[in-house]
């Protein structure tokens, strides 16, 4: 099997549309789910996509944001209590930073049973990581790096694939110049568009510390970046999403641009 993106949500904190920003990863031996959404819509995204939770068994956390962190709760939840029930095999490990350890920690303390909770540190670990800290997976390398954000930390990550394809998530935030070197010739951007650039004073993602379609394109035609991934977008164009969004982004940048909508595919 080809190594793939699966998007779960492509939206903004605030959408109703479609879910809030959250992918995996599948290179055909292992799966990587990079956030989780804001809710437990994040298991019927699962379902939807034709994933048995039983066959993910790592996560990547980028920030504590209510639209990132809260689907993680549930994720641990269904997972602890499968294992309880002796549906789930082998161990679930969350990498994060200390901040969104922390955050996580509490959450689940507070809102799971203590049975649930108490599978935490026995078979499911929420693991911190420090910038620019390299792990290997089955099937993929990872590299976590500070984004340099303004509000809350987060984190991105590179990945490299067994068959040499890079890929780089920025997170939910505009490029930051700590991130060049693992921007610049990237196989695959993962990137935030807020929303069309003539359409920035209607949703002022500048003010949010977002940016717009324009912005990551040039962002991409700058780095050399063959193929650029638009997501965590506002919904009210959402059925011409894909298509308005992808007629700016060609206007600035001559590689691949993906627009993708929940539960697309995109073959890497």
């Amino acid at each position: 099997m080809s190594d793939r993106i699966i998007m779960l949500g492509t939206g903004h904190a605030m959408v109703t549309k479609c879910y809030n920003t959250c992918f995996l990863l599948d290179n055909g031996e292992e799966y990587l789910l990079v956030d989780a959404g804001g809710g437990n819509q994040i298991l019927a995204q699962l379902e939807k996509a034709n994933v048995n939770i039983c066959d993910i068994h790592y996560m990547f956390v980028t920030h504590s944001h209510t639209d990132h962190v809260l689907g993680v709760v549930w994720v641990i939840r269904k997972i602890a209590t499968m294992m309880k029930q002796g549906r789930y095999d082998g161990d679930f490990v969350v990498f994060c930073h200390d901040e969104c350890k922390d955050t996580i920690m509490s959450l689940c303390e507070l809102t799971l049973m203590k049975k649930q909770f108490q599978m935490i540190g026995d078979k499911i670990f929420i693991d911190e990581v420090k910038s620019q800290e390299v792990l290997n997976l089955p099937g993929m390398t990872l590299e976590f790096f500070d984004i340099a954000s303004t509000k809350k930390k987060q984190f991105g990550v590179n990945v490299v694939f067994e068959s040499g394809t890079s890929l780089t998530c920025l997170g939910d935030e505009p490029y930051h110049d700590v991130c060049r070197e693992y921007v610049q010739n990237c196989d695959w951007l993962l990137c935030e568009a807020f929303c069309l650039f003539d359409e920035r004073d209607k949703f002022k993602p500048y003010e949010k510390n977002h940016s717009t379609v324009k912005d990551a394109a040039e962002i991409a035609a700058d780095f050399g970046v063959k193929n650029v991934v638009m997501y965590h977008t506002e919904d009210s164009h959402i059925r011409n999403r894909k298509l308005l969004y992808t007629q700016e982004a060609q206007r600035y940048f001559d590689g691949g641009v993906y627009v993708p909508d929940d539960l697309d595919e995109i073959i890497l």
